[in-house]
């Protein structure tokens, strides 16, 4: 059955390629951007159209939700001006989106609903960051009459990731790497799995045993911060294949860093609120990580069997053309 699909958040790390997986899967997919050039990679798929538009204004919201099968959320910011419970930009785009969401499916009769939210998601949670996604999460929630799904993953890493690269480019550059939050644990989950939950959870053969349901997604090994620091400089072949030495900052200094790098200009590396968010391990609550069969990934992908193919020079290629070459184009 062809389902017609607005993913908002489509041009993203994880958009792009579950644009791209619904696009081969013969589905029609809308995918909204402020600037169509941003999503350029994705004009040329079967079945996906681009447009421009204004996803926080309820009027185009309504017209891009009107007809759907289905609405994705795939957005989410890391990094935003302080408040409390959280500042503006969390709250617009953690809070407000998701809720104007429910409205417009509700408005058009539109009940399928997939969330992106994240592990450690709670209004009380320690950092404005997670509580903003526990309070998205409770607005869809609040809405009457969505089949939602949401998912709650762990760092997603993957070709082009902003998480391994940059501590690998960081290493290029510097001779150490003093860390704060060394010793926060993850279990990060390999993108293209990822991609296979949202895919199946939308228009796989057990799609509807999904509704309803909260899913954690992990990969199957846990890694402090640290060890992924020095595994990223490892497979980039930094200093010999060695990688750089990594400094566990105290709490305070680690603070002081955050504060100073909010203040340079540009998004920084890390921000107070990213250390107020590793307070929380970022980690699957099951005993056994992974996924449920109706998400179709039996076994996800370790770490160390994906990231040297991308980090590693030697093995580095364009994952957006070998998206054209499958796609036919």
């Amino acid at each position: 059955m062809q389902h017609n699909i607005l993913v908002i958040g489509g041009s993203g790390f994880i958009g792009s390629r579950l644009v791209n997986a619904l696009s081969l899967g013969n589905h029609f997919v809308t995918v909204p951007t402020r600037r169509r050039q941003r999503a350029r990679h994705l004009v040329q798929l079967p079945l996906v159209d681009v447009v421009e538009a204004n996803i926080h204004d309820d009027a185009s919201l309504s017209r891009l939700v009107a007809g759907r099968d289905a609405v994705v959320n795939l957005v989410g910011i890391l990094q935003g001006r302080r408040g409390t419970p959280y500042g503006p930009d969390f709250a617009r785009a953690h809070v407000d989106l998701p809720r104007r969401i429910a409205a417009a499916c509700a408005q058009h009769g539109v009940r399928r609903v997939v969330h992106m939210s994240a592990l450690g998601a709670d209004v009380e949670g320690p950092s404005m960051y997670l509580r903003s996604k526990g309070a998205g999460e409770a607005a869809l929630r609040a809405q009457p009459g969505l089949d939602l799904t949401v998912f709650r993953p762990s760092v997603v890493f993957g070709p082009g990731d902003n998480f391994l690269n940059t501590f690998a480019s960081l290493q290029r550059v510097f001779p150490v790497v003093p860390l704060a939050g060394a010793g926060t644990r993850f279990a990060p989950v390999y993108v293209a799995d990822v991609v296979t939950a949202f895919f199946n959870s939308l228009v796989g053969p057990h799609a509807r045993d999904t509704i309803g349901q909260t899913y954690e997604l992990c990969g199957p090994k846990v890694y402090t911060l640290a060890e992924l620091v020095r595994l990223s400089g490892k497979w980039a072949r930094v200093g010999g294949g060695r990688g750089r030495a990594v400094i566990a900052l105290p709490d305070v200094l680690g603070r002081l860093q955050a504060m100073m790098m909010e203040l340079a200009p540009g998004t920084p590396l890390m921000s107070r609120d990213n250390l107020d968010s590793m307070k929380v391990d970022s980690v699957c609550s099951g005993a056994m990580p992974g996924f449920v069969p109706a998400l179709g990934v039996p076994h996800p992908e370790s770490l160390e069997a994906i990231a040297p193919t991308y980090l590693d020079p030697k093995c580095q290629e364009s994952e957006y053309g070998q998206m054209r070459a499958t796609a036919g184009r």
